[in-house]
């Protein structure tokens, strides 16, 4: 995605200037014609993504936010409230100043005329192509409020099973970070301690011993050198990770991963089969909902095979022949599911079935997960412990033979 900053003209001759996030400038002409605008100037606005991300992080509006605000907005609109009512009553509720301004500025287009899903539109940023496309389908059926609860359900699905994932990674990364922490100390710290008493009794040592002690005085002498290194390394790692070939390369590689392989390609198929579903519901054309889709998967594998589909489906090609010609990504089983629902005319449950499934089996693993690498771990801690020991210990017993 790039950030453009534009000026076009309006209908009646008067020129308005936007900033907006789009994949390209063909998709942001696209945007300026169903504005029905002109063009008047474009300019590629450079940003660094990681100031921006630790932005969101500090500041911006949360996900948990954004579910809140489909859900109330949902019942408000089912009580019988108003859009502009609605907004205005969350705001006063907010106790976020993000938030709040948020909700202002939304119900200040409303009251100018706008359509909620034009205002939204307007906060790529904020509200996902998914939300936007939802209330678009809503306000297009006359059934917004039911369009909000169905993408405020499939949110809450999405945030909670990301969250389930990443809890059952963050304890083992902390313990190892922990682990590697304490191990530069007590190089730098302990051992200099013991080297300079088995130097000054000039005892034999063996391979591991001379080992850490040259690791120790390396680190010792070049302290500053290294802590700057692995900043380095860790700064153009993220960078790296985050540039296009570095995500497509992340992709591959945690797909085969093993057991975070399966549990990732999970994942992506229960975010797949939900968020499609979702649209289909809400009555967005299948060949749109396959696009947002597409926008919402993170991996570029998946985006690729959704893709083909969108195509298949417009070439008239049935879409569950897409997902067989995709087994390595997705399990025979969704295709079939696929098929059975283009036959009887219900993808949308056939494919909410598929979600609740694979949301079950990550559900499990990541508990799975969570059982077997606290071990794991304690085997890695006891050989790391184990080898210092012995390396620290062997030269003691031969100072005892030595006196």
């Amino acid at each position: 995605m790039s950030l453009y900053k534009y000026k076009a003209k309006d209908k009646e001759g008067q020129v308005y200037e936007r900033t907006l996030e789009v994949k390209n400038r063909s998709d942001l002409y696209g945007v300026i014609r169903e504005e029905g605008g002109s063009v008047v100037s474009i300019q590629e606005l450079k940003s660094f993504t990681p100031l921006i991300s630790l932005g969101n992080i500090l500041g911006g509006v949360k996900t948990h936010q954004k579910i809140t605000f489909a859900k109330n907005l949902g019942l408000m609109m089912t009580a019988g409230l108003p859009v502009t009512r609605a907004l205005s009553v969350m705001s006063k509720q907010s106790k976020s100043k993000p938030f709040k301004k948020l909700l202002s500025d939304l119900e200040e287009d409303v009251s100018h005329g706008k359509t909620l899903s034009e205002s939204l539109g307007k906060r790529p940023k904020v509200f996902s192509a998914l939300f936007i496309s939802m209330v678009k389908a809503g306000e297009e059926s006359g059934s917004v409020s039911a369009s909000l609860g169905i993408v405020a359900n499939q949110m809450e699905k999405s945030y909670l099973l990301a969250k389930k994932v990443r809890g059952a990674l963050i304890y083992p990364a902390v313990i190892i970070s922990v682990m590697i922490i304490l191990a530069i100390l007590l190089l730098i710290f302990m051992v200099p301690t013991l080297t300079a008493t088995f130097e000054g009794i000039g005892v034999k040592l063996p391979l591991s011993t001379r080992v850490l002690i040259a690791v120790s005085g390396f680190l010792v002498d070049y302290t500053l050198p290294v802590v700057a290194g692995l900043i380095a390394l860790l700064v153009s790692s993220v960078l790296f990770i985050r540039s296009g070939i570095g995500r497509n390369l992340t992709d591959i590689i945690s797909l085969r991963i093993p057991v975070i392989g399966e549990l990732v390609k999970e994942v992506q198929v229960a975010r797949t089969a939900r968020t499609l579903s979702s649209l289909l519901s809400a009555g967005v054309q299948i060949v749109v909902a396959l696009e947002v889709t597409s926008e919402v998967l993170q991996n570029h594998l998946y985006r690729s095979a959704i893709e083909r589909a969108r195509d298949a489906i417009q070439k008239g090609e049935p879409m569950s022949a897409v997902f067989v010609e995709y087994e390595r990504l997705y399990p025979l089983f969704v295709g079939e599911m696929v098929a059975v629902g283009e036959e009887t005319g219900k993808i949308a449950e056939m494919l909410m079935g598929v979600a609740n499934y694979y949301e079950e089996e990550v559900d499990q693993k990541t508990k799975d997960l969570s059982t077997i690498i606290e071990p794991i771990l304690m085997i890695i801690i006891g050989i790391g412990v184990g080898i210092f020991a012995i390396s620290m210990l062997a030269p003691t017993y031969s100072l005892v033979d030595y006196i």
